[in-house]
């Protein structure tokens, strides 16, 4: 029972402060990760571009510099070997929020034009990933016809199938985004497979002895119980197959020369030297794939709220 003095003692504590939430949480550590990638960005910046401003400073004839001035010059240079943090933000300020989004120039275009194929292949992917798991679960003879085959796909190079791809369904009239949703299905469908047969097979023995018990068939037993136990192994499949999805669709974009997408700024910014683009599209790639994997965190989440805790 809780006393007098000890309702007193514990209104006079202090309430705890802000350093101890930001230590005992996740937001420390993750901003002391990315102020370190911050520090050794500038300092690579610095280094990887040193000698193109010593050289400009001796095809000027300028003997005199100070280290303040050549840090300060390979910071700012317009075509650099690696960009600074600064001139990416500068870049993703310019093209996603100067200009607007229907517009060629703009990235959040370019970015959609990705994301399009990306959902389009995850969909793909994850449907064929999930048939085939259902099919090994309970066909055995499928498990060792189809396993060897499905890993060994994934030992190919996708920068040497992507274009073999591209070219057979090209002579097939099929062009545009439909090559590149092949190419993301392609990298996404293998994880889904893998985490489903995982969690398909999940269930204990004595979960299936009772379903059998109840004389359920095979299609109420995958239904009422393989499908509910493989949910926690299908979402982490899911988180890893989004993001394959997003880095097919923008190897999708390389081979075919596309006008439009992440995979085309790449290109472009390539072929003209803009590194400071290929950052900026990187970037953005990043920020695309996390996002997707946030939304199919997301979705886990409230799904798991109502089947209570099932996912």
């Amino acid at each position: 029972m809780t006393t007098m003095s000890d309702a007193t003692a514990a209104a006079t504590l202090p309430a705890a402060g802000l350093w101890p939430r930001l230590r005992d949480g996740a937001t420390l550590p993750i901003l002391s990760v990315l102020l370190f990638i911050l520090v050794i960005w500038y300092l690579g910046a610095v280094k990887l571009n040193a000698p193109q401003v010593l050289d400009a400073y001796e095809r000027a004839g300028q003997t005199e510099w100070t280290f303040p001035e050549l840090v300060a010059d390979t910071l700012s240079m317009e075509r650099p070997v690696l960009p600074a943090p600064h001139q990416v933000v500068a870049e993703l300020n310019r093209t996603v929020l100067q200009v607007n989004i229907t517009s060629r120039r703009s990235l959040v275009y370019h970015t959609w034009v990705t994301l399009e194929s990306a959902l389009v292949g995850f969909l793909f992917g994850t449907a064929l990933g999930i048939g085939l798991a259902v099919a090994i679960v309970h066909v055995a003879s499928l498990e060792r016809a189809l396993m060897p085959w499905i890993i060994a796909s994934q030992t190919i190079p996708i920068l040497a199938i992507a274009p073999m791809i591209v070219v057979v369904l090209g002579s097939l009239g099929l062009v545009g985004l439909l090559p590149k949703a092949v190419i993301s299905a392609y990298l996404c469908f293998f994880p889904v497979t893998i985490g489903m047969v995982k969690g398909l097979t999940s269930p204990e023995t004595i979960q299936l002895d009772l379903m059998r018990t109840y004389n359920a068939s095979t299609a109420q037993t995958l239904r009422l119980l393989r499908l509910p136990a493989s949910l926690p192994f299908l979402f982490t499949s899911l988180k890893v197959a989004i993001s394959l999805a997003v880095v097919g669709a923008i190897v999708g974009e390389l081979p075919t020369g596309a006008q439009a997408g992440l995979g085309a700024r790449l290109l472009a910014g390539s072929y003209y030297g803009q590194t400071i683009q290929i950052w900026s599209a990187l970037v953005m790639a990043a920020v695309l794939a996390g996002g997707c994997v946030g939304l199919v965190g997301l979705v886990q989440a409230r799904l798991g709220r109502r089947l209570g805790g099932a996912a």
